[in-house]
């Protein structure tokens, strides 16, 4: 996997995820689990592992899009294995899939090496829209 050398933004920037391999039709990303990644009950998330697999998925999509093409989740579903309270989540995904309209991913998101969740999911490609000026 190549190395990722974009800065993280927007929900990135809010959640603390970031990427930090990006190849074709793969990609990691990391986070630090920190107190605002708890729910009540003192464990993360599921949303933040959610958010792992999404973001994950949706750079290795990319990986493997042409110049003129774009992409929006359809649906991903999630498995959640075992609880995390601390540590860094690293969240590894790839393409299993590459259709003519529809990717197919899957993502594991691990606590060291603890397997702690896996998704399944597919993407939309699109032809990007062309503005006239």
């Amino acid at each position: 996997m190549a190395k990722e050398s974009r800065p993280p933004m927007g929900f990135q920037l809010l959640v603390g995820l970031e990427m930090t391999e990006r190849g074709e039709g793969s990609s990691r990303c990391e986070l630090e689990v920190g107190e605002k990644h708890l729910n009540p009950h003192g464990v993360v998330h599921g949303g933040v592992l959610y958010t792992m697999a999404d973001t994950g998925m949706g750079a290795a999509v990319y990986g493997v899009l042409e110049p003129n093409e774009s992409c929006a989740t359809i649906e991903l579903k999630m498995v959640y294995m075992a609880s995390v309270r601390s540590g860094r989540l690293v969240c590894d995904s790839r393409v299993l899939h590459r259709g003519r309209r529809v990717v197919v991913l899957e993502s594991e998101v691990r606590n060291g090496e603890r397997l702690v969740a896996k998704g399944l999911g597919t993407f939309a490609v699109f032809a990007e829209e062309r503005r006239g000026g």
